[in-house]
């Protein structure tokens, strides 16, 4: 089944900062992996978030990890930051159950 893939503004705006060499691993990647199993978790790519009612899952690209929900057959991209910052976003934006 092919997702519907919704970037959050912020997560647009996180895309745009990305080191230059970056945003395209990012793009294939979410071409790849969430467009048609976002829900498939591995050891490392894609990871559901214990404890976390926001965001979901996370896939992992490099050093950069993508956060997002899934519903339905939409996935809602929230936020693509450095793996540096990643601890700070979940802590500031993140919900837990």
């Amino acid at each position: 089944m092919r997702h519907e893939v919704v970037v959050a503004p912020e997560a647009v705006e996180d895309f745009r900062r990305l080191p230059a060499t970056v945003p395209s691993k990012v793009r294939d990647a979410i071409e790849t992996h969430l467009r048609h199993e976002p829900t498939k978790t591995g050891r490392s790519r894609i990871k559901r978030l214990r404890g976390m009612s926001r965001p979901q899952y996370r896939l992992r690209v490099d050093d950069v990890p993508v956060f997002y929900d899934v519903s339905d057959s939409v996935v809602e991209i929230l936020a693509i930051v450095l793996k540096s910052k990643a601890t700070e976003w979940l802590e500031q934006r993140g919900e837990e159950e």
